[in-house]
Parts: C-alpha cells; structure tokens; sequence
C-alpha cells in the first residue's frame, strides 16, 4: 500500500474500475483539449485521472483521518460464503465498512447474507447479486 495516497492499491486495472460522468464547462474542456493535443496528456481521461490522483495525495493526511475515525477499511474486503456460515454459527453479525470495494462472492445465498450481514457502509463500490443487494436494501448506507 503506498502511504502517499489512499487507495493506491486499488488502482483501476482493465475491468477493476467504476465509471462516472462529469459535467465541465467549455473553457474547462478546451484547456484539457489543448494539453491533449500538445501531447501533455494522452487523452481527456489521462488528464482528469491524473488529476483526481493529485488531489488525492494532497488530502492525504485529511482521508487518513477520516478513515480513522469511522473505523473504515481501506481498499478491497471480500466476504464467502464459509465466513459468512462462521459468523452465523457464531451468532455474529458484521458490520460491513469500506473504503474501496466490499464484495460478497456470488455463491452467497441472500438468506445467509440477511442473516450476518447487520449493515454496509461502502465509500466506493459494492458488489454482490442482485439477490443479495435486495436482502441487504434497508441495511445498505
């Protein structure tokens, strides 16, 4: 894990990424045009990349902090079924808080999720079957 920059890790690889839409006015968009086509940057999503990341690392200090302070966990946490079954043969029940990616694997059936999962807070990207978000829908934050 880079210390510079939270997240660091988990830095989009192909299909490890969400997309997102951003609205920029015209001067915005023709001064990132004109860095593209003087080969500053390879691309429009080279620059606004680039930039996210510097900012990032400016606030590094402040997310470490925060991430602190509401108990998160940063970068991928993955649930399976077999500590799903644990946690409900011991009469847990957790209580999911990410910063990154939280995934619960596909062979998770909704009425075991239900039953151990109490809430998801999810700062990033949650995956899981449809079937399960849907178990988990009042408990999603």
């Amino acid at each position: 894990m880079n210390d510079l920059m939270p997240g660091a890790a988990l830095r989009a690889k192909g299909g490890d990424s969400e997309k997102i839409t951003i609205n920029l006015g015209f001067v915005d968009l023709g001064h990132i045009d004109l860095l593209v086509a003087e080969g500053v940057y390879s691309n429009r999503t080279d620059f606004i990349r680039t930039a996210i990341r510097n900012q990032l690392t400016a606030q590094a200090d402040t997310v470490r902090q925060m991430v602190a302070r509401k108990m998160l966990v940063l970068g991928l946490q993955r649930f399976g079924r077999a500590e799903l079954e644990a946690a409900q043969a011991a009469g847990e029940q957790l209580d999911i808080r990410v910063l990154g990616l939280a995934s619960i694997d596909g062979d998770v059936p909704a009425e075991l999720a239900q039953a151990t999962i109490a809430s998801v807070t999810v700062l990033g990207a949650f995956q899981a079957s449809a079937a399960v978000k849907a178990a988990l829908a009042g408990r999603i934050h």
